[in-house]
């Protein structure tokens, strides 16, 4: 098994684009809202929530274990 070490900044910073995209996916189902409100708003985060998840995904992976060499 691989494991790798990540530091409690990358895991707000992932958490906090997984709630970006989940609300945005909340606002974009949501009947509550006027309906050109809530679908820019919503595509936003989603946009911004996958986006921003993509680079800080391939990061982590990227990173080197204690067990692997260098």
């Amino acid at each position: 098994m691989i494991e790798r070490k990540v530091t409690l900044a990358e895991i707000m910073l992932l958490a906090g684009t997984r709630v970006a995209l989940g609300f945005g996916l909340g606002l974009l189902l949501s009947p509550r809202f006027d309906d050109d409100q809530r679908k820019s708003a919503g595509w936003a985060l989603v946009l911004v929530g996958g986006l921003t998840t993509i680079p800080l995904l391939m990061n982590m992976i990227g990173k080197k274990g204690a067990d692997e060499t260098a």
